[in-house]
């Protein structure tokens, strides 16, 4: 009894010290930010340039060191985005891989990525962590699986107080700037999106029907000003097709 006494008293002393730990508000995420605007031009990669780059090699052993736990929920969001943006490009590059990310086996599914003292993959990233703690449908627009067909790459790193409008911009402008992956056809009654919206159980992340999916979708036309594409969206009387995906690599043309 005295030692189960102790026990219970030390793994109190430790859950006390633990929760008295400080939030850590932000993760400096300034390198990863230089390195995409310098070698991301309209959502196209310079795969290269990364691989070559000791700012990428220590942007990703900062990753690593990093306990999110500790982070803020928005800078906590920010912080699995990059995540999974960078260490794609860094899958992409350990690979050698320049034609498509499906080229190499499992890529999704390897476990290579060391954060917090796990060791996880992209899948982990995306579906056990941001997709289950979050539960944000833009996300969708913002991780980037190293294709043409995914939405493109920011110049700039997410961080928790601009992620917001960064999320916005995101749907934004893959939702009613890209006419090849997502359109509306108002004479045909057609709604044609991008298979984004019908991968895995996505569907769910936006509603769970193509009514809920048209209703999302509705919001973006509607503030861009595509009144009639909107209404009938909103309607949800509107035929659901989807556009082709491009899985080839979205690198620069000189790679």
């Amino acid at each position: 009894m005295m030692r189960l006494l102790g026990v219970t008293t030390c793994a109190a002393v430790l859950f006390t010290n633990a929760a008295a730990l400080p939030a850590q508000a932000t993760f400096d995420r300034g390198r990863f930010d230089r390195l995409l605007a310098a070698h991301v031009t309209e959502g196209r990669v310079d795969y290269a340039a990364f691989a070559v780059s000791r700012d990428f090699t220590g942007y990703l052993g900062a990753l690593s060191a990093v306990d999110p736990v500790r982070l803020e929920q928005g800078e906590r969001l920010a912080f699995w985005i990059n995540a999974y943006n960078a260490f794609t490009i860094e899958l992409i590059n350990r690979n050698q891989e320049r034609r498509s990310i499906r080229k190499i086996s499992r890529p999704w599914g390897v476990e290579f990525i060391r954060i917090g003292g796990r060791t996880l993959s992209l899948d982990d990233i995306e579906h056990e962590i941001i997709r289950k703690e979050f539960r944000e449908p833009r996300i969708h627009f913002a991780l980037v699986c190293a294709a043409k067909g995914c939405p493109p790459l920011r110049r700039e790193a997410y961080t928790g107080a601009l992620l917001e409008r960064q999320l916005d911009d995101q749907a934004m402008t893959f939702l009613t700037r890209t006419p090849a992956k997502n359109r509306v056809d108002v004479a045909r009654g057609t709604a044609w999106l991008s298979p984004i919206f019908k991968f895995r159980d996505y569907e769910r992340d936006f509603g769970g029907s193509r009514e809920a999916i048209g209703r999302f979708v509705a919001g973006y036309f509607r503030r861009a000003g595509m009144r009639a594409e909107a209404e009938l969206l909103e309607r949800g009387r509107f035929a659901l097709k989807y556009t082709d995906y491009d899985w080839s690599l979205n690198g620069t043309d000189n790679e």
